[in-house]
């Protein structure tokens, strides 16, 4: 998450996370939630970067809608996948 330390990328990842997998349902724990959220972030900037929406300003609520996005992206795709 490129403008937040390291603390705040966690912290924006677990809440992103957690909120992402209350959305879609999915039992995950605490430390999944926060890797949802944090690799949710970077595949949310880049699907938003694709039309030319930028997330990475640094905003935690910017990165949080960003984790958000991709966390829900990610467990739909493992949904379909599976």
């Amino acid at each position: 998450m490129q403008g937040l330390g390291w603390l705040a990328a966690i912290i924006v990842g677990g809440l992103a996370g957690w909120i992402a997998s209350s959305i879609m349902k999915a039992d995950t724990g605490i430390i999944l939630n926060v890797i949802l959220g944090i690799v949710g972030a970077i595949v949310g900037n880049a699907l938003l970067g694709l039309v030319g929406l930028n997330a990475q300003a640094g905003s935690w609520v910017a990165q949080g809608a960003a984790g958000l996005f991709g966390a829900v992206v990610l467990i739909w795709l493992y949904r379909a996948v599976t």
